[in-house]
């Protein structure tokens, strides 16, 4: 069965008299343990794709079924419950909390659902630890560097044991050679089982992955598989 099944997708805005299309009739399969980096030009759809694969907007017509249940007609709070337990998010500018501690910002969405203390701080070290930081958990994330703070943000999103790890640009902003050390993780991870699908406009980020898709006026232009995906750095 596979993970992520679009069919015939579109999203439109009204804006004013105007509709905007952002994504045209999308059909696309991302089966379980997939690796694929979707790319794509500003004003492309590939923003709105990521949304609408993490269940954070809903197609305006067609159908999206994730791990064979159709996510296109829920409502906020059955969306809100599928990304908290399918979906890791890693955002660009990792959306940490200030004041609180590695292992506290890890935490967080098991705090959202509702799992207990001893568990959640159980499944919080493991996270840290898969990511290289079980010593750093009771640092701040003004204590850590770009590359140390945005494993932090990759752990937040392993702790739930989500189906996908969503990353929406994730060395954006990093320096190249720690953008290569978070590209090696998550090739690390990719390898341990994990479904990752990443939005990037880097062509050597997107080189990582398995697949590309390739984004254009809200249509796939091209869906191409990687021979020999680039090797990440140390993770």
């Amino acid at each position: 069965m596979s993970l992520i099944r679009l069919e015939d997708t579109s999203r439109r805005y009204q804006m004013g008299a105007e509709v905007i299309h952002a994504l045209r009739e999308v059909t696309l399969v991302i089966a379980h343990n997939e690796y694929v980096a979707i790319m794509g030009p500003s004003g492309s759809g590939k923003s709105t794709l990521m949304n609408v694969i993490g269940c954070l907007d809903t197609p305006t017509g067609g159908r999206y079924e994730l791990n064979g249940v159709s996510v296109s007609e829920m409502d906020d709070n059955e969306l809100a419950e599928i990304r908290n337990r399918e979906i890791g998010f890693v955002f660009q500018t990792f959306n940490l909390l200030p004041r609180s501690n590695a292992l506290r910002n890890v935490e967080l969405p098991l705090v959202y659902a509702g799992v207990g203390f001893e568990e959640r701080r159980e499944q919080a070290l493991e996270a840290l630890g898969q990511v290289g930081l079980g010593d750093r958990v009771h640092h701040k994330p003004s204590e850590m560097s770009g590359g140390q703070r945005q494993r932090v943000a990759v752990a937040r999103a392993l702790v739930t044991r989500p189906s996908i790890i969503l990353a929406d640009e994730p060395t954006g902003n990093l320096d190249s050679r720690t953008g290569d050390e978070i590209m090696g993780l998550f090739d690390t991870l990719h390898a341990r089982g994990n479904t990752i699908i990443l939005v990037t406009h880097e062509e050597s980020v997107a080189r990582h992955a398995r697949r590309i898709v390739r984004i254009r006026d809200g249509r796939i232009a091209a869906d191409e598989r990687v021979e020999e995906p680039t090797a990440g750095g140390a993770a």
